[in-house]
C-alpha cells in the first residue's frame, strides 16, 4: 500500500513538472513574470531601452520662493470615501514625487528620499496617452488619412488573421477592437496567465498581436486593454516610417522643451516599444506634457499638435457606454481619462500604482505624481481647486 502511494505521488508530481515544462515552453514570458511578478519602478530596466533626447533649448518652470505647504492639513478622500488629511494620503500611497504647478509656477513639490524632479521613472500606461498625442500630429501631417482607416491599411502583416479585417484606427484609440483580453483581476493564478502580464514581459509583442482572437465585433463594446494601443503604435511606426522612439522625439518631447532624455522601453533590441506600459520620464518633463495640453496644443506660438486634437481627446461628455469610475466618473477618451462630474473639464493620463499627470484648464494647474502604491480617490481636482481659492465640495 505505501509503495503504491509512493508511486501515485510520484506520478502526480512528474505530470505536475511535466506541465509546468510544456506551460512555460509555450509561454517563456511566464518565467519573468513568475520572477519579477507585478511590475514595480525599477523592472523596466530588464528591457533594452530606447532614449529619447531632449530639446536643445530646454523651457524651465519657475519655482515659488515659499510653497505651499498648507495643502498637507487638508482632508481628501480615501478609496473607502472616507476623508484622510493629504499628508497621511501621501504616506499610506507611498507617493514618490507630487508637484503642483499653477500658471507655470512650482508651487508645491513633496519628494520620498532619493527622488526628485529629474529622476527618470517608470509612468506605466501614462505612455497611451503620449500614443494619442503622436497618433494626433500623424494625422495632422497626413500620414495618417482617417481614424475610419482600416488597420490592414497600416499593417498588412496582419492579413493573415481575419479578426482584423474590420477594425479601424478609431476603434483601437477608443478601445473597441472586439480583440479578447484579459486583466489582472480575478485571483493570482488568472494575474500569472493574464494577457496583461503576457504583453508586459514578453520579448516579442509582434507575435503575440499576430495572434489574437476575437471576441466581440468591432465598435460595439468598449474594454481596457494593452493590445489596441500595442496594435495603434505599431500602425504609426508603419505610417510614419519611423519607430516609436525617433517619432516621439523629433514631434514631441524636443518640441516641448523637455530638459532630460525619456526612454521607450522595447521587446527586444530593435523591436517595438511597449507604447501600453514602458515609457520613462522625469516628472519635471512629464509636466510639459501638461502644459502642452494646457496650451491647447501650442507651445511658444508653434502648433505641436493641433488644437482641434486636443480638444477632442480631452472633451467632457466622453463615450456614454464607456465604462465611468470613481466618484468623479471618470471615462476614457482618445486614451486619456475625463471625468464627468461637476464642474468638469479637467483630465489626465493615468498609470498603475498611482502615476499620474492632471491637468485642470480652470485653474491653469499641472500635478505630477509618481508612486509606488497610490492611495485615495483621485484628489487632484480638490487639491487644484483648493490651491487656486475656489470652493470644492466632494459629492454624497
Amino acid at each position: 500500500m505505501i509503495k503504491k502511494i509512493a508511486y501515485g505521488l510520484a506520478l502526480i508530481t512528474s505530470l505536475f513538472i511535466l506541465v509546468l515544462c510544456i506551460l512555460f515552453i509555450s509561454r517563456p514570458e511566464l518565467i519573468r513574470v513568475l520572477r519579477y511578478q507585478s511590475p514595480d519602478a525599477e523592472t523596466y530596466k530588464i528591457y533594452p531601452q530606447s532614449k529619447v533626447m531632449p530639446a536643445d533649448t530646454p523651457f524651465h518652470f519657475v519655482k515659488a520662493k515659499t510653497m505651499r505647504n498648507d495643502l498637507d492639513t487638508i482632508l481628501v478622500f480615501d478609496r473607502e470615501k472616507k476623508m484622510m488629511p493629504f499628508k497621511q494620503y501621501l504616506e499610506e500611497g507611498k507617493v514618490n514625487l507630487f508637484m503642483v504647478i499653477r500658471n507655470d509656477t512650482i508651487i508645491y513639490e513633496k519628494f520620498k528620499a532619493g527622488y526628485s524632479d529629474t529622476t527618470l521613472t517608470t509612468v506605466f500606461s501614462v505612455a497611451k496617452s503620449m500614443v494619442s498625442i503622436m497618433l494626433g500630429q500623424a494625422m495632422e501631417e497626413g500620414k495618417v488619412k482617417s481614424l475610419d482607416d482600416r488597420l490592414l491599411l497600416y499593417i498588412p502583416e496582419l492579413k493573415s488573421n481575419p479578426v482584423f479585417g474590420q477594425i479601424t484606427l478609431r476603434n483601437l484609440v477608443e478601445m473597441k477592437s472586439g480583440l479578447e483580453f484579459s486583466g489582472l483581476e480575478g485571483g493570482l493564478i488568472s494575474a500569472f496567465l493574464s494577457d496583461e502580464a503576457k504583453y508586459y514581459y514578453t520579448e516579442n509583442i509582434k507575435n503575440e498581436l499576430l495572434r489574437l482572437k476575437a471576441e466581440h465585433p468591432p465598435g460595439k463594446f468598449w474594454k481596457y486593454k494593452s493590445v489596441d494601443v500595442l496594435l495603434l503604435s505599431w500602425a504609426l511606426e508603419n505610417a510614419t516610417g519611423k519607430n516609436v522612439t525617433a517619432y516621439f522625439q523629433d514631434k514631441v518631447w524636443t518640441k516641448i522643451g523637455a530638459a532630460y532624455p525619456a526612454s521607450w522601453g522595447l521587446d527586444h533590441i530593435g523591436g517595438l516599444a511597449n507604447t501600453a506600459s514602458r515609457f520613462q520620464a522625469t516628472g519635471i518633463d512629464l509636466a510639459k506634457i501638461g502644459r502642452l495640453y494646457l496650451q491647447k496644443g501650442n507651445y511658444k506660438g508653434r502648433q505641436v499638435v493641433s488644437n482641434e486634437w486636443v480638444t477632442k481627446s480631452v472633451r467632457a461628455g466622453a463615450d456614454s457606454s464607456i465604462a465611468a469610475k470613481g466618484w468623479q466618473r471618470t471615462r476614457q477618451n482618445y486614451l486619456w481619462w475625463v471625468p464627468q462630474e461637476g464642474v468638469n473639464g479637467d483630465f489626465a493620463a493615468e498609470g498603475m500604482r498611482g502615476q499620474r499627470l492632471y491637468i485642470d484648464p480652470l485653474t491653469n494647474t499641472i500635478i505630477v505624481q509618481f508612486a509606488l502604491k497610490g492611495a485615495g480617490d483621485y484628489p487632484y481636482r480638490k487639491i487644484s481647486r483648493y490651491l487656486s481659492g475656489l470652493p470644492f465640495v466632494y459629492p454624497k
